[in-house]
């Protein structure tokens, strides 16, 4: 994690960074006395976490928060603990009275640090999704198919294949429907029962079906049966 020490005590910094050297994920990339120098040092640092102090010459550590467009992680050290309540409104991950205890310090960083992982693995899982206007390239036997996500309205289970319904094409891929569910994105392809994932743009009707549930018309002629399960969650999604 880069990091950066905000303090207007040179020596309160060099303590600090005296005892984060001793944490193998921590790299402090630079410090500042001033909220003046600690803006044009997150500017060209771009750290993912501060070390901030609250009560420095001129403006304090809330007023640095309050100028900033993206805020790094933040963990607020200060010799007074009066502004704890007032540092957690500020979203702060931690909040270390002064001297800063080892123990205290190892806590907070590991919190900083499984925060940031979670938010790599929620960035990478997005960058996974496909999208309406992602083309995908689908194959069956010597028949191949430059297909964007937009143009298919349903896919559908078929023994151990699955077809795709495009124009007036059914090929079908080997791929599971679990597994493209979870590539692709909700906001568009809705899982209407065990057998059939649907694309919502595809919709021509809707009518109620058999115990509550619903069925569903897709412009291509097909007639989809939403179970009773997926039915609330598709009103919930379609604000019924």
């Amino acid at each position: 994690m880069k990091t950066l020490v905000i303090d207007d005590s040179r020596l309160a910094r060099n303590e600090l960074k005296r005892l984060l050297k001793e944490f193998d994920k921590v790299q402090v990339v630079g410090e500042a006395a001033s909220v003046d120098e600690a803006i044009e040092k997150i500017g060209e640092l771009k750290p993912d976490l501060i070390f901030l102090d609250i009560q420095m010459p001129g403006k304090n550590g809330f007023d640095l928060l309050e100028e900033l467009e993206a805020v790094p992680e933040v963990i607020f050290s200060t010799a007074y603990d009066e502004h704890a309540l007032k540092a957690f409104e500020y979203n702060a991950l931690d909040y270390l009275v002064k001297p800063v205890q080892k123990e205290r310090l190892a806590g907070a960083v590991a919190k900083v640090f499984d925060k940031i992982q979670k938010k790599k693995e929620e960035k990478e899982n997005q960058d996974d999704i496909l999208t309406i206007n992602d083309q995908v390239f689908v194959k069956d036997g010597e028949k191949c198919w430059f297909v964007q996500l937009s143009d298919i309205r349903l896919f559908e289970v078929s023994g151990n294949y699955t077809t795709v319904y495009f124009g007036d094409s059914k090929p079908m891929i080997t791929r599971t429907l679990n597994y493209l569910e979870s590539r692709l994105d909700e906001k568009t392809f809705f899982r209407a029962n065990r057998q059939q994932i649907i694309n919502l743009k595809w919709i021509e009707r809707i009518e109620p079906w058999f115990s509550g549930s619903l069925r569903i018309y897709l412009k291509g002629g097909e007639e989809i049966d939403v179970s009773r399960r997926q039915t609330l969650k598709f009103k919930d999604i379609m604000s019924f």
